[in-house]
């Protein structure tokens, strides 16, 4: 499924962090009951940063052909794929019928029922698991190099892009969280929405990794896209989801954790995340996500840059029900709110590596106690678990409003 490109074993990146990162890394190693340093599973990351995902590879090598080329795939017929299933692609070239053949078929371990329990968990969550994601997800990720370099070369997250590029991530973590979303096409059934987009991103990544690859410091930073940074995303996605919804007072109880993990593995799997870094159990990921943090790298001029961004678009978002000559004001609510969730989330290190203003935890301190009425007593009322769903869903859709402005609710374009 993935192949090794380079020798040395390991980019030059590897374990370049050091001591700063072994201190980054002391929360989750406390929190995640992390025991020890397992130097295999660390070299196994390292070899990670040199593999990619090949089934997707071959497809964008194909999407890649011109004119009459043998093999060639048509964007028009991954489209058609896409939308209605391989068997609208009579005649598919092999890279595109490998590819949806793949995804099309359930891997022997899925179970269904499973899923959709974890996207109601997800969906309870509400915007808990927003603050979660764009906070201690993306944000924090940008205090290493590699993957955050690549965000700003390809224009991803910066500038002018900045409030689409997170419009989108929104619009594709919450479509995760609808009744059958993950569904293939199959038997004439038009595949859910959170399938579909999962895997128009899975070729996204494709697409980006093989025009970056002749140009990229590969020994320096391991593949564009690789499988310790897929990895490495898809625990900021699971594991990191749960601690942090802990942290702001949310309570994931072992059944609830173990069906959002499940939920997250059939996602990295559509996404071609290696099988090593596919897992069920909480804590193996708290483990897989310490030795990923340990294996990175220093911060990179890139993350401040991106960083900031983010803080910045909250002032570019339009906030529904608020009046235009109050739209300033909420924008300057969400900035100072973001502000200190980060301070609490990152700490001050990586506040001022960020070169962001450090913030009093006020938001923690009206988040927790809410929290706990919440989910410790409304939710056990008759119908409560029902009506936490209700109210995530709308905290989604009027996050989404706020970053699309009514346009069109969507991920990325394909550019080959």
């Amino acid at each position: 499924m993935t192949t090794d490109v380079t020798s040395p074993a390991h980019p030059a990146r590897f374990r370049a962090g050091g001591e700063r990162n072994r201190r980054l890394g002391r929360p989750l190693k406390v929190v995640g009951r992390v025991r020890g340093v397992d130097e295999a599973l660390l070299d196994r990351i390292g070899r990670a940063m040199f593999e990619r995902d090949e089934l997707g590879a071959r497809l964008a090598d194909a999407i890649r052909l011109r004119g009459d080329a043998e093999g060639r795939v048509r964007m028009e017929d991954f489209r058609r794929a896409l939308g209605d299933g391989l068997a609208a692609v009579p005649d598919a070239p092999p890279a595109l019928a490998d590819f949806f053949a793949t995804l099309e078929t359930d891997p022997e371990w899925l179970d269904r029922d499973l899923v959709e329990e974890g996207a109601r968990v997800f969906r309870r969550l509400g915007q808990n698991a927003q603050d979660v994601l764009l906070q201690l997800s993306l944000v924090g990720g940008y205090r290493f190099g590699g993957p955050t370099d690549l965000l700003v070369a390809t224009g991803g997250l910066t500038g002018d892009q900045t409030l689409r590029r997170l419009a989108e991530t929104q619009k594709w973590g919450a479509s995760l969280t609808d009744p059958g979303s993950l569904l293939p096409p199959r038997d004439g059934r038009a595949p859910g929405e959170g399938w579909r987009l999962t895997v128009h991103v899975r070729l996204m990544h494709a697409l980006v990794n093989g025009t970056f690859e002749d140009r990229w410091d590969t020994a320096q930073w391991g593949l564009p896209i690789n499988q310790a940074d897929q990895a490495s995303t898809l625990g900021l996605f699971d594991g990191v989801l749960i601690i942090g919804s802990r942290a702001l007072g949310v309570p994931v109880s072992r059944s609830e954790s173990r069906a959002l993990m499940h939920l997250w593995k059939y996602v990295g799997w559509l996404m071609g995340v290696h099988p090593d870094f596919l897992v069920d159990d909480e804590w193996e990921r708290h483990r897989i996500d310490y030795h990923v943090l340990l294996a990175q790298g220093p911060l990179t001029e890139a993350g401040p840059q991106l960083a900031q961004a983010v803080v910045e678009a909250q002032a570019l978002r339009r906030y529904p029900g608020w009046p235009a000559p109050l739209q300033p004001l909420r924008a300057r609510y969400e900035r100072e709110r973001l502000l200190s969730m980060l301070t609490v989330f990152l700490g001050p290190e990586s506040m001022r590596e960020f070169g962001l203003p450090i913030r009093p935890p006020w938001a923690h301190a009206y988040l927790v106690p809410l929290n706990t009425l919440r989910y410790r007593v409304l939710r056990h009322l008759p119908g409560g678990r029902d009506r936490l769903g209700r109210w995530g869903a709308r905290r989604a859709q009027w996050l989404l409003d706020s970053y699309f402005q009514g346009e069109t609710e969507d991920v990325g374009e394909l550019r080959t």
